[in-house]
């Protein structure tokens, strides 16, 4: 199979579009996370087995890795002009060209295409940047640090520049206390930047929480827990949360086998029919719908507070690394009515605006019977309106659709960085607006 001498950096790309840890596809490739760091630098070819491995575990075709042009190339074209389309009215640019341009300028395309590519890379940057500044404890403390230390400085600096008769020994106590301020504000920066850092090295220092490292393992498995390779998680808290999650999987699986249950859901979809058929709970259904091998619905779990405690994530609905999503998701809907369904049709904000069919539902517990204290949990389902059919055999849209009434619901991800003009339930201006 040819390679090119860009297959590392396209498989770079590819990680990183899905939110994978370095470490996490080279376990589940079967290689060193050393010799992947390599491989993703190009300094390193790759065997015809490594890359069907690595493609594997990535998703998609090895050819998509090794050729990169041709195919991809117009694939990306197509989709920056649907963008364009999106955005610019009638004046769109001509699909029906895109072979002719990609191969007459092939130059120019390829500059395109990259650049369309580095602007969903900044997006997705700007979503995860924005839930670290607002709701990151460890960013909040680099930053008191480094602040604490200009400001120490600052004042001591002054006492020095304004002063002009200081004792000897005073003025030697300023100059170590400023010497001492700047090595820790020194350290501070580097702390600071080196968290930010998207790097690998940075990832390899445990930035990411438990909840994001069992997400991460379960995406890299194909959202397949197995609760013996639940010790590979790095963190206790993370095996602890995996073994938990495998082992619920474990049962609910053994209570809704996969081809009875693919039989059952494709009859209509409905979550609740499915969870009477099976007589189960309504949230293992969605959980067995999201996490069936090839669904490409997304799902959302969230505890009575609305923190968000499970995310997988559906291609093009982003969702939040922390707290704060966006309060028109049907998953609130349901939150508040516990026990009654909710589906929805709902459409995102964005360059490209996407449908979603959603299926919603909150569950009552009392584990200490009624003298203790009443826990919900909802979950929301996240199916592509154009793509759930391929991955749960349409199932999904039959039941989601029937029964509503009015048009799609406006969703975004978080109002921090949601453009959409005229929302009412707006917590704060987006820092994508004008004039913010």
């Amino acid at each position: 199979m040819p390679m090119t001498g860009l297959t590392g950096s396209r498989l770079r790309e590819r990680r990183l579009a899905l939110g994978l840890r370095q470490a996490d596809l080279a376990r589940a490739a079967g290689v060193s996370a050393s010799y992947l760091n390599l491989i993703e630098h190009n300094r390193r070819r790759i065997g015809a087995d490594v890359l069907a491995r690595l493609a594997e575990a990535l998703g998609i075709g090895a050819e998509a890795l090794s050729e990169g042009a041709g195919g991809a190339l117009r694939d990306d074209l197509r989709a920056a002009a649907a963008e364009a389309e999106a955005g610019a009215g009638a004046a769109g640019p001509e699909l029906d060209k895109t072979e002719d341009f990609a191969g007459r300028f092939p130059g120019w395309a390829g500059l395109l295409a990259a650049q369309h590519r580095r602007l969903g890379q900044l997006e997705r940057a700007v979503n995860a940047l924005n839930d670290r500044m607002t709701h990151d404890p460890h960013l909040s403390q680099a930053l008191h640090e480094v602040l604490s230390a200009v400001s120490s400085v600052r004042s001591t600096a002054a006492i020095l520049a304004e002063t002009e008769d200081i004792d000897p020994v005073w003025r030697a106590r300023f100059h170590g206390n400023l010497h001492q301020d700047s090595e820790r504000l020194a350290v501070g920066a580097e702390a600071l930047v080196a968290y930010l850092d998207g790097s690998e090295q940075a990832e390899e220092q445990g930035i990411a929480a438990p909840q994001e490292e069992v997400e991460a393992w379960l995406a890299v498995r194909g959202w397949q827990a197995d609760l013996a390779a639940a010790g590979d998680l790095a963190s206790a808290a993370a095996r602890s949360m995996a073994g938990a999650w495998a082992e619920r999987a474990a049962a609910e699986a053994a209570a809704m086998p996969e081809a009875a249950f693919r039989a059952a859901w494709g009859a209509g979809g409905d979550a609740a029919a499915v969870a009477r058929q099976f007589g189960v709970g309504v949230l293992a259904v969605l959980r067995r719908a999201a996490t069936l091998p090839g669904s490409v619905a997304g799902l959302v779990i969230c505890d009575a507070s609305g923190t968000l405690l499970f995310r997988k994530p559906a291609e093009g609905f982003a969702l939040p690394r922390f707290g704060a999503a966006c309060p028109l998701w049907p998953l609130y809907t349901a939150l508040g009515r516990p026990g009654s369904p909710v589906r929805a049709l709902v459409e995102t904000e964005g360059r490209m605006p996407r449908s979603y069919l959603v299926q919603a539902f909150c569950e009552v517990e009392f584990p200490q019977g009624f003298a203790g204290p009443e826990l919900r949990h909802a979950a929301m389902l996240i199916a592509p309106q154009d793509g759930m059919a391929a991955g749960m055999a349409g199932g999904m849209t039959g039941g989601v659709t029937g029964g509503m009434t009015g048009g799609a619901v406006p969703v975004g991800s978080t109002c921090r960085i949601c453009a959409r003009g005229a929302c009412a339930a707006r917590r704060e201006p987006s820092i994508l607006s004008e004039g913010v």
